[in-house]
């Protein structure tokens, strides 16, 4: 989808994406949020940005791990999500929120100890790009951290996940009166790469020591690579 379509679907969406996010998730996305903390390694007074970074949830969640002396950026397309996050989190010292593409980030290279996306990649036009625009903003030794929804396996049980996913998402955005927005959200996943072609393109870029883990039966992939 062209990067005003994306930014337009979710400038609509912003107002409801937390709570159909809970609903659609079981209430699990904060387990996982923690999970993409703890793979960031951050330490008080240490610094990150988080891509495509939504209503500023992992933003957050980060903010907490580096402390009041540490510096957090979150970063994303869509104008309303940002207004949504400023609102939330914005009283927090130690973040920022900007309107920025994620895959040209308004930053020199190195300026961060870690950089996260979280249930945005598979938005972006070039997965390649974005996993190299994170790594040139980590320094040498930080961390690059991806929480992306994925495929199941064996492909049974993956046939059965997207069936049910493609008619549940749908489904619980009309109750939100949004149904065209997440009606996308299944198709998105179509033709994305699995989670063992996503640590390759990691690799690609340069990251090293790359892993991956998977959550919620398979459904969510936990990737993290260091940079070299």
């Amino acid at each position: 989808m062209p990067e005003p379509r994306v930014a337009s679907m979710f400038d609509s969406i912003a107002p409801v994406y937390d709570r159909m996010n809970t609903i659609m998730t079981a209430g699990l996305d904060g387990r996982w949020r923690r999970a993409a903390v703890r793979a960031a390694r951050l330490t008080s007074g240490g610094s990150a940005v988080d891509v495509a970074c939504g209503t500023g949830k992992l933003t957050c969640a980060l903010a907490m791990a580096v402390g009041p002396i540490g510096r957090v950026v979150g970063v994303d397309l869509a104008p309303a999500m940002i207004d949504e996050a400023r609102r939330a989190y914005g009283d927090l010292v130690q973040i920022e929120f900007v309107e920025g593409n994620a895959l040209a980030l308004p930053f020199e290279a190195g300026s961060f100890d870690a950089a996260t996306i979280a249930f945005g990649l598979r938005n972006l036009s070039s997965y390649e790009q974005g996993f190299r625009e994170m790594t040139r903003v980590v320094r040498p030794g930080g961390r690059v951290v991806c929480l992306e929804l994925t495929t199941p396996r064996p492909k049974v049980f993956g046939r059965v996940y997207s069936s049910v996913f493609g008619r549940m998402a749908p489904f619980v955005g009309t109750a939100f009166k949004r149904r065209d927005a997440y009606a996308y959200l299944p198709h998105s996943l179509e033709g994305f790469p699995s989670a063992e072609e996503l640590a390759e393109t990691m690799r690609s870029v340069g990251l090293v020591n790359v892993t991956l883990r998977r959550l919620a039966l398979g459904a969510v992939a936990l990737h993290a690579g260091q940079v070299a």
